[in-house]
């Protein structure tokens, strides 16, 4: 793996700044991952796990990846759509659903837990009847754990197209790792394996359905500030790039036109973006600091 990459001090000061106010934005909740020293998270450090999160552009390109594959079976996207913020506070939202992603994967487990434990009763709440007729709950198992592997497909693929690519082994233990997290969610059925996620992905392929909502979402998603000013132009690429990685024939499926689809010339921009990201050292960043809590080096993921 490359050394690790800083930027020049202004630079970097203000990428620092605004990774650290976008998943504690002021006035809402702040979590401290460097305490209690020593704690070890749910996800040990030398997984793949933690080299994966680590990337933000990446993250948000599988986020993007993931939320279409969810809101694209009509239980999820009623449940996600009609029982959320997410229409009307977007950006909310996305830095809450990040710092839980965050926590969950390097925050101390005793505060993962709690955390998961809050959004299992939070989820305990939700059901409804989706507009077919169909009746769902959020806390289905079948359902959370179509969330979980919709979310590892979309972190795992967004990171070996556009950073660096993983084998079947790295990748078998990806999934793996995620099994007992995904079970503490509820997700008891989540793949433990790349072959149980696409088997996963193949049998839900009849039940997804093109919406409305799809395409509401995609346009949120380019057109909110979820990245530093200089990077907004970007940012539609990025969504771009979240749709190209879907699985094969899902797009034309859910009926998203070339409009949404990445150029070819956008590809080496994105894989560019995603390869500087994965070098470089974001000392605010949840991956840093969390490494600091266990008494490793602050490049640790990085050498």
């Amino acid at each position: 793996m490359s050394k690790a990459l800083t930027l020049p001090a202004p630079v970097q000061r203000s990428i620092e700044d605004f990774a650290a106010g976008f998943l504690m934005p002021e006035g809402a909740p702040t979590f401290d991952f460097t305490r209690p020293g020593g704690e070890p998270a749910l996800v040990p450090a030398d997984s793949v796990s933690w080299r994966i999160f680590k990337n933000p552009v990446t993250m948000f390109i599988g986020g993007v990846a993931a939320v279409l594959l969810e809101l694209a079976e009509p239980r999820v996207r009623h449940g996600v759509w009609d029982h959320s913020n997410f229409r009307t506070e977007p950006l909310k939202r996305l830095q809450r659903t990040g710092l839980a992603a965050m926590v969950t994967i390097y925050g101390p487990g005793s505060a993962s837990r709690a955390m998961i434990a809050g959004v299992n009763a939070m989820h305990a709440r939700v059901s409804g009847t989706t507009s077919g007729g169909i009746p769902y709950r959020a806390d289905e198992p079948r359902l959370l754990d179509w969330v979980q592997a919709t979310a590892a497909f979309g972190f795992l693929e967004a990171y070996c197209c556009y950073a660096r690519t993983l084998g079947t082994a790295e990748r078998d233990l990806y999934y793996s790792e995620a099994v007992p997290v995904a079970a503490l969610y509820g997700a008891t059925g989540a793949p433990a394996s790349q072959a149980e996620a696409l088997a996963l992905l193949r049998r839900m392929r009849p039940k997804l359905e093109p919406s409305a909502t799809l395409f509401e979402f995609l346009a949120i998603m380019r057109e909110m500030p979820a990245l530093p000013a200089a990077g907004r132009p970007a940012q539609a690429m990025l969504v771009r790039a979240a749709v190209a990685i879907l699985p094969h024939g899902i797009a034309e499926l859910l009926r998203i036109g070339p409009e949404w689809r990445l150029r070819s010339w956008e590809r080496p921009l994105v894989r560019t973006l995603a390869r500087s990201a994965d070098r470089l050292l974001l000392r605010s960043s949840p991956a840093v600091q969390s490494c600091l809590r266990l008494g490793l080096a602050e490049n640790h993921l990085y050498t």
